[in-house]
């Protein structure tokens, strides 16, 4: 098998794990205006400016379009080839005549093969143009990148064979209000599916995000009740995030659980542990919470850091704020271990963290860290160190 080439663009190399394999089909889905075309044509200049041939297929916008958004991008160099003919035939004859190392298509939707009788776009068309392009990058040893689009429901528009059919899936997506941008891979037959890119969408294009925990962080206040860090993972990399709480008193009726970010569903089950095991009145309460700046836990990782948050919007007292919070909650209280706890913790000390509350089986943590180990939510809420004097709220 043939070694992957760089791309040149740094998150888009780590999520491939080095880079396009010759030969490999790659679809990109996305939902339209989250910026692949912007992606695509910086990508396809990076390889163009390493001296490789290219060749972008325009089917969503004119050439002279995609000109003009290539000098507000800057310089791209004359071996990028354009061409605006959706014909399958074509665009093959063409890929034969100039061998490019990568053949870039916008978007497979767009295509056609006189052949098949059904406009573009129609589950025979897409099925059809990806099997020509599949046979043709395997043939002539060209990387190929398929831009596609998705559904209203984030699916991938087309046949679920055309999934199939590739190499790689990528799913390029982004905050509903925010100018973050995740590639995440879905389906990678030469490397890691675990991995994530982030991107900064700004006036001059896609700007990588290498240090997504100082993003997320540079806006924390510190002494607010309600807040504390978590040490997450973003494919394999850790990012630090804030998770904050706020509690509002019903006045006796019921409370509810709004989430943001998060699983609400992991988090009515750490309210229901906090009430149940650590004796803390949420049944009284409107809880709030929130993984701040757009950011996204999922990972039961992130109970811990929930519980501690609850609590401490609960008691309306701040954790000291050099503290970070990190591990899964059981439905009996007790604290467990989460995956590459040691790899979190050296991210969280890197960022200047000093104190992780933990699980008792957590591993050792770098030196000038220190290990608050708990068996239980219970006894870690009371190692949580505070900022100030607490004011109980607590039955």
């Amino acid at each position: 098998m043939a070694l992957p080439f760089p791309v040149g663009v740094d998150e888009v190399d780590r999520v491939l794990g080095g880079g396009l394999t010759p030969g490999s089909v790659t679809l990109l889905a996305g939902e339209p205006g989250v910026g692949k075309s912007t992606l695509t044509l910086q990508l396809a200049a990076a390889v163009a400016s390493a001296g490789a041939g290219v060749l972008l297929v325009a089917g969503e916008e004119a050439p002279s379009q995609i000109a003009a958004r290539a000098a507000r991008l800057g310089t791209v160099p004359s071996s990028l080839l354009v061409i605006d003919d959706v014909c399958a035939e074509a665009v093959v004859a063409e890929a034969e005549a100039h061998r490019p190392q990568l053949l870039v298509i916008d978007s497979v939707q767009t295509l056609r093969d006189p052949a098949v009788e059904s406009h573009p776009g129609s589950v025979s068309q897409v099925k059809a143009v990806t099997g020509r392009m599949v046979e043709a990058s395997k043939r002539l040893g060209i990387s190929t990148l398929l831009v596609g689009h998705v559904t209203k429901d984030g699916a991938i528009a087309g046949p679920r064979v055309l999934e199939h059919l590739v190499d790689t899936v990528l799913q390029f997506d982004g905050e509903p209000h925010g100018e973050l941008r995740f590639l995440r891979s879905l389906k990678h037959r030469f490397g890691p599916t675990n991995e994530v890119g982030i991107f900064d969408m700004t006036g001059d294009g896609l700007a990588a995000v290498p240090d997504p925990s100082d993003r997320y962080l540079r806006d924390r206040r510190s002494g607010l009740a309600g807040s504390v860090v978590v040490p997450t993972l973003s494919g394999r990399r850790p990012v630090l995030i804030e998770m904050q709480a706020l509690a509002v008193d019903t006045s006796g009726r019921p409370g509810h659980t709004t989430v943001q970010g998060i699983d609400g569903r992991r988090a009515a089950m750490v309210s229901a542990v906090l009430a149940s095991r650590a004796g803390y009145r949420t049944q009284g309460c409107d809880l709030f919470v929130s993984a701040a700046g757009g950011a996204e836990v999922t990972e039961p990782a992130g109970d811990a850091a929930i519980a501690v948050a609850i609590a401490s919007a609960i008691d309306g007292q701040p954790v000291a704020p050099d503290v970070v919070a990190v591990g899964e909650i059981g439905l009996g209280g007790e604290l467990r271990s989460v995956t590459q706890l040691e790899h979190r913790l050296q991210e969280a000390f890197r960022m200047g963290f000093r104190t992780a509350v933990v699980p008792a089986s957590a591993p050792d943590g770098p030196t000038g860290l220190r290990l608050l180990r708990a068996a239980t939510i219970g006894e870690a809420l009371a190692a949580v160190p505070q900022e100030v004097p607490a004011q109980s709220g607590r039955r």
